[in-house]
């Protein structure tokens, strides 16, 4: 089974809209799911363990050196385009890495993923 790493942007200086971007890589992890894919969310998974642990959740080279090994351990890349993803250097980071390693890179948009009557 193809393994997907999900990049998505997620430090903000405003806590609602981490809150927004946790939540909206929560929603593409579990379409990509249904649809029968294997997916590791370094935001959603990483993000409800640094909160239990007290570990450093917006420390960029903390998340980088424990994803890094997740994302060579991925057959492809799924990138969110949430509102920030270009400008977000862990996003740019992860596909430095994805593109030296060759993996196939897909960019997803958020209106892809809301399933159909889903207000939220």
């Amino acid at each position: 089974m193809t393994l997907i790493y999900l990049a998505s942007p997620y430090t903000h200086a405003d806590p609602a809209v981490m809150q927004s971007r946790f939540e909206a890589a929560c929603r593409a992890a579990a379409v990509l799911m249904r649809a029968g894919r294997a997916v590791f969310s370094p935001i959603a998974h990483s993000v409800p363990i640094a909160r239990h642990g007290r570990l450093p959740a917006t420390d960029l080279a903390f998340w980088m050196a424990v994803d890094r090994p997740l994302l060579e351990a991925c057959d492809e890349m799924v990138v969110l385009r949430l509102p920030g993803w270009e400008q977000s250097l862990g996003v740019a980071e992860e596909l430095r890495m994805a593109k030296a390693r060759g993996m196939l890179v897909i960019f997803m948009d958020p209106d892809e993923y809301v399933p159909a009557g889903d207000a939220s």
